[in-house]
Order: C-alpha cells, then sequence, then structure tokens
C-alpha cells in the first residue's frame, strides 16, 4: 500500500482513509467498508480530475486496484474505474481498464456495451471497433438480455452507413433466443427485400430454390419466364425459410423465458441469493443441459458461475460437466483456477482440494501438492486439507509418506490443539485400516492420550478403534482390560465436559452389558451411580487425584489447595506437569 503520510491531501481526509483502511484489511470481506474507503478516496481534494496531485491519484488507483481484485465481478465499479481514468489520463489508460474488467466478467452484457461505445467514441479506425465488437459478440452475443450490445453494434455500422453490415449482423442475430428476438427479425425482413439475393442465401441453398421454382414452371407446362419472376418466386422461398427459422427462434425464447424470467439478479453481489433462485439456476443449467447445444450450455455455465460465484456447487457441476466432454482438460483447468483463485472462499476448500485431485489424475502431482500446501497457509487448521494432503502422499509414495504429512502438521506450532488431536487419531487409523498394524496404532493412542485429553473426537475414536477389534473366547479378557483401561484415563485425564463424558460412559456401560463378565454389573452400577445419580455422589467435574496411575477419589483439602496455589486451573495443571506413565507417580503427593 502507499503511504499515506506523503499524500498532499488534508489531515482530515488522510486520518479518514487510514481508519477506512485499517478497517478493511481487518475484514476484507466487509464491502460496505471498502465502499465507504473508495468513496472517501474519490472525495480527496474535493474531487479528483487530471490536475489532482499524483499523491491523491495513487491513492485512487490503489484502493480501486486492491478492491477489483477482491471483488472483480462487481462490473459496475469497472466501468466506473475506467470513466475515471478517461477523466484523469485519457483514452488508453480507460481502455486498459476495459480490458482488465471484461478479462475479469467475459459474459457482462453491460459491460462490453459500454466498452464497445467507449471505443466507438474514441477510436476512429473502423477495423479496430469492428475487432472489439467481434471479441464481445463471442463473449456475449448469446445472453438472453445482449440486445443493448447488439442495438449498440448496429449504430456504429449505421454511423458507417454499411448497409451490408448491418444486414450481415442481423442474419446472425434472428438465430439466437433472446429477449428481443421479433424486432429484429422484423428488421431483418425489410433489409431483406432490398439486398441481392446472392447475400440472402448460400449458392446451394439459390441453386436449390431456383432449381425448385423452375421445376414448379415445368409441372404447368408454361413457357420459359423471365427472370424478374423466377427472382421474385425465389425470395418468396427464401422468407418462407426464415420464416420457419423465426418460428423456431420464437419457440426456443418461449422455452427459456420460463428460467429467464424467475433470474432476479442476472449479475454478482456479495449478498446471498435466495433459495428459489439458486433453485432457478440448477434447474434452467438442467434444461440446458436437455438441449445439447455445447456453445449454449457454456453461456449458460458462464452466466450461473458470476452470478452464483460464491456457491462453489456450481463451479463443481461446471468442471464435472466440462470433464465429461472429450478433450476438454485445458477448459476444467481454467474453471478450477479461477474458483480457487478468485472467487470460492478459501474457507470453503472443497474445490481446490477437487482441483488438486485434478491435477493428480493428469499426472501433475507437484502441483496437486502446491496446492495442499496454498490451502493450508491459509487454513492451517484444516483438518480436510490435511488429511487430504496426507492420502495424497500415501497414493503416490507410500503409507510412511503420509505418516510424515501427519507428523509434520502434529509438530507445527501454527495447527492448534484440537486439529493436531484429529490427526493423530488419522494417523493412528492409517496405521490400523491401511497397514494393517493394530499394535503400531495402540501405540500412537497410548503415547498420545496425555496431549490431546481435551479432544472429545480423540477419546471417541480410541474407544471405537478398541471396541472394533476382533476378539475370541480366549482374548475377551484382553480385550475387556483394554476398554476398561481407556474408561480409566478417560476419568482421571479427560478434561472434556461432563455432558460428553456422560456420552462417552454410555458406550462403556452398553459394552458391559453386551460383553462383560459375570462380575461386569458390579462395575456397572458403580458408574452408574457416580456418574449418573445425584451430585452428591456424581465424580464428573471435580478433580481426582491420581495415585500410581490410577484414580483414587476426590482430592482432600490440602492436596487441593496445594494444587490451587501452584495453578489457577487444573487445565494448566494437567499442562504443565503431565503425568509420567513410565514411573506411575502423579505430582502432590
Amino acid at each position: 500500500m502507499a503511504d499515506f503520510n506523503q499524500f498532499a491531501v488534508s489531515d482530515e481526509e488522510n486520518a479518514e482513509i487510514k481508519k477506512l483502511t485499517l478497517e478493511v484489511e481487518a475484514d476484507t470481506d466487509n464491502f460496505d467498508a471498502w465502499e465507504k474507503l473508495i468513496h472517501a478516496c474519490e472525495a480527496q481534494e474535493g474531487g479528483l480530475n487530471r490536475n489532482s496531485s499524483p499523491q491523491a491519484l495513487a491513492t485512487l488507483r490503489d484502493v480501486y486496484d486492491r478492491f477489483l481484485l477482491k471483488f472483480p465481478l462487481l462490473f459496475g465499479y469497472w466501468k466506473k474505474y475506467a470513466d475515471l481514468e478517461f477523466n484523469i489520463s485519457g483514452p488508453e489508460s480507460a481502455e486498459m481498464i476495459y480490458e482488465r474488467g471484461c478479462a475479469s466478467v467475459t459474459n457482462c452484457v453491460d459491460l462490453w456495451a459500454s466498452y464497445c461505445s467507449f471505443k466507438m467514441e474514441t477510436t476512429h479506425t473502423p477495423q479496430l471497433v469492428r475487432e472489439l465488437f467481434e471479441r464481445a459478440a463471442t463473449c456475449v452475443g448469446l445472453d438472453f438480455l445482449a440486445h443493448p450490445f447488439w442495438d449498440k453494434y448496429i449504430e456504429y455500422e449505421e454511423r458507417q452507413e454499411a448497409q451490408d453490415k448491418i444486414f450481415s449482423i442481423l442474419q446472425r442475430v434472428i438465430y439466437i433466443p433472446m429477449h428481443q428476438y421479433a424486432r429484429y427479425f422484423e428488421r431483418f425482413r425489410q433489409l431483406a427485400h432490398s439486398r441481392p439475393i446472392q447475400e440472402l442465401v448460400s449458392a446451394e441453398d439459390l441453386a436449390r430454390f431456383r432449381a425448385e421454382v423452375e421445376s414448379e414452371a415445368a409441372a404447368y407446362g408454361g413457357m420459359a419466364r423471365p427472370e424478374l419472376e423466377v427472382e421474385r418466386d425465389i425470395r418468396a422461398k427464401i422468407d418462407s425459410m426464415y420464416y420457419e427459422i423465426f418460428q423456431r427462434t420464437q419457440d426456443e425464447t418461449t422455452k427459456r423465458w420460463t428460467y429467464e424470467s424467475e433470474v432476479k439478479r442476472p449479475y454478482f453481489h456479495v449478498t446471498e441469493l435466495e433459495n428459489s433462485q439458486v433453485t432457478n439456476w440448477r434447474k434452467y443449467l438442467d434444461f440446458e443441459e436437455g438441449e445439447g447445444d455445447f456453445a449454449r450450455i457454456t453461456f449458460l455455465y458462464e452466466r450461473s458461475v458470476i452470478t452464483c460465484a460464491l456457491y462453489d456447487e456450481f463451479w463443481f457441476r461446471y468442471a464435472r460437466w466440462m470433464s465429461a466432454q472429450p478433450g476438454k482438460e485445458e477448459e476444467v483447468r481454467h474453471i478450477y483456477m479461477r474458483a480457487a483463485t478468485l472467487f470460492v472462499p478459501v474457507s470453503r476448500p472443497g474445490i481446490r482440494l477437487q482441483f488438486a485431485y485434478f491435477e493428480e489424475s493428469c499426472g501433475r502431482i507437484g502441483v496437486a501438492r502446491e496446492i495442499h500446501e496454498a490451502v493450508l497457509m491459509q487454513l492451517p487448521d484444516s483438518v480436510e486439507a490435511i488429511v487430504s494432503w496426507a492420502n495424497l502422499e500415501r497414493r503416490q509414495s507410500g503409507i510412511d509418506a503420509a505418516i510424515q504429512v501427519y507428523k509434520a502438521q502434529i509438530d507445527a506450532p501454527h495447527v492448534n490443539i484440537f486439529t493436531k488431536a484429529v490427526l493423530v487419531t488419522r494417523w493412528a487409523t492409517l496405521l490400523w485400516k491401511v497397514k494393517g498394524s493394530v499394535d503400531e496404532a495402540r501405540t500412537v493412542f497410548a503415547k498420545n492420550v496425555q496431549w490431546y485429553a481435551d479432544s472429545r473426537h480423540f477419546w471417541e475414536t480410541w474407544l471405537g478403534f478398541e471396541l472394533e477389534q476382533p476378539t475370541n473366547l480366549e482374548l475377551e479378557s484382553q480385550h475387556a482390560e483394554r476398554i476398561k483401561h481407556i474408561f480409566d484415563e478417560l476419568m482421571a485425564k479427560s478434561r472434556i465436559s461432563a455432558a460428553a463424558k456422560k456420552e462417552l460412559c454410555l458406550t462403556y456401560l452398553g459394552y458391559l452389558q453386551d460383553r462383560g463378565d459375570k462380575d461386569a454389573m458390579k462395575q456397572f452400577l458403580t458408574i452408574d451411580r457416580e456418574i449418573y445419580g445425584p451430585s452428591s455422589l456424581s465424580v464428573l467435574d471435580k478433580p481426582v487425584f491420581k495415585e500410581n496411575g490410577a484414580p483414587r477419589g476426590l482430592m482432600d483439602e490440602a492436596t487441593r489447595l496445594k494444587a490451587e496455589s501452584r495453578y489457577p486451573t487444573y487445565y494448566e495443571y494437567y499442562q504443565e506437569e503431565p503425568e509420567s506413565s513410565a514411573q506411575g507417580t502423579a505430582p502432590f503427593q
């Protein structure tokens, strides 16, 4: 960012811009804060123009550039920026802004129409203007509301008095289902009467119509007819052919009107769409895919991912549909890149991980790794991204490579402890279910319990792991000891809520009922009394003093006071003085 202290603006303006800039930097998704900052920059020195100070202009450009990098689909701001640049620096600078804007919002009719109008007024070389119009036609010509663009194109050719080019434009437009199709057809029909017959249809169609006219005349035994009469009959057939085209266009327009009439916001905005709008886009895409026209389907997808840019389901759908078309790998990559780098918030990493899977499937393993790394730079605690990366390494380099990913993230200081607890359980599950080593998985759980006692997920996964181990009559007692050990550890070391403990204890009570030995009900009733009994009997949420690694009951008053004098909370007690499992000793003995 520019240095505000060097700006030749008033102290009051400078302070306001600084204040608003801090608000934007604190929350870059705050659209209202951005708007206020833009307005403050535009209002510098009483309104900016080509005579404004370089510092004030630099401030304005810096804010616009950052804003449009954040919200590139807001076409109105591109037009506004281009107008400002035209007033400040002239047509060359404005044209650069238009180019950037049209590259960002490729299917925006209004922006392309504005750009073409700007080009009409500032460029005196018809070929350059027509090249821009043709680029725009490729991008927005199929839009249901493309009439402002086509009107502008026709207006330009009228200025050039190029009737042949006007007719050529209309000859393209009458095939397009759009809102004002009828008036274009009427004008086309009027012009067709005055155009040479050779311009109306291809040479093959013209020859066919001539042969039909001559054949019909011969059937009635007629003599040779004047060329004007023959041409009149040929024109009638051509007119009939174009009327059939009009009827097809009318039918196609009517089909799409069902969906177009429900589109209440055809442009992008940061506010959410109504559910009915999202549903309508889904149905519209279903319809267009059913029609089977690749160009129209692609165009509608491009429209949908502008209006619904923040809804990753449309990016997923677009990429999946495009990947089903033969030879479209690069197009699929471009869809993922746009979604991942510009539109879908990184807080929802799913589309980025799908991008990584796509690159992996194309053999670009290094790119897939880089995508995972980029996600984790922004979301260091994303379990989904870390697990996805570990699985990538497992597929490509084996289980040890996957474990290294887990270890690196568990050791990383910027990853929070609850995420690490989940990663430990995924590591253990990998050893168990992929490597087939139950003992190694059990060791991972046992060695990490002291660090992740705050995680309910850790306890649930550890308990579930042991419950799923196969047993028989000979091994059942050993299996029961392991389950009881987890329960004892849960009661002695866990710092999860009382409600969570009660739910986990229900699992253990169910185990005692279903698989306990002849003395199991004694333990069942003791746990039932101490966990689910009245508060005078409950051991939950009360400090437990461990002796030789096992719960001994409530701390006596002297021990409790000794603990509280050194540790304000029991969380700190456990964090700073974890029990030594090797010696089986506890502090405060």
